[in-house]
């Protein structure tokens, strides 16, 4: 039986880890299969600290119809931003379109606070913003 959150398209930060390999190791799993996080925050959040591996489309560009960057298209996506509103408005955006979408629960938040990694844009340790 599906756990609660799993049946509402919604999952933890552990879960989000477990699926995307962070919570072996310190980057994502390259396996095709593997579902890829979407950080779905603006710009300059993202490049004050994100997860390693994720892809970054802000939810105003979804908003705006630019289409999925081509490395997470077909794939399972886990949408992130910095507290799970933004990413929730996302993975319902994503799934009227046929995406396979679930959002992260605290987001990038709670990410933090359970000590999984996160970068900046040059790769060194960042910030939650």
């Amino acid at each position: 039986m599906e756990s609660p959150t799993s049946a509402t398209g919604r999952i933890t930060v552990q879960e989000a880890a477990e699926r995307t390999g962070h919570a072996v190791r310190d980057t994502a799993c390259d396996d095709a299969d593997t579902p890829v996080l979407l950080d779905v925050r603006e710009p300059d959040e993202w490049h004050a600290g994100h997860v390693p591996g994720a892809v970054h489309l802000s939810l105003t560009a979804l908003y705006e119809g630019r289409p999925l960057p081509y490395e997470v298209r077909g794939r399972c996506l886990i949408v992130i931003c910095r507290s799970g509103n933004r990413s929730r408005q996302a993975a319902e955006l994503l799934s009227t379109h046929g995406v396979e979408a679930v959002d992260v629960i605290g987001g990038m938040r709670d990410w933090a606070e359970a000590g999984l990694p996160v970068v900046d844009a040059r790769g060194l340790r960042g910030t939650v913003a």
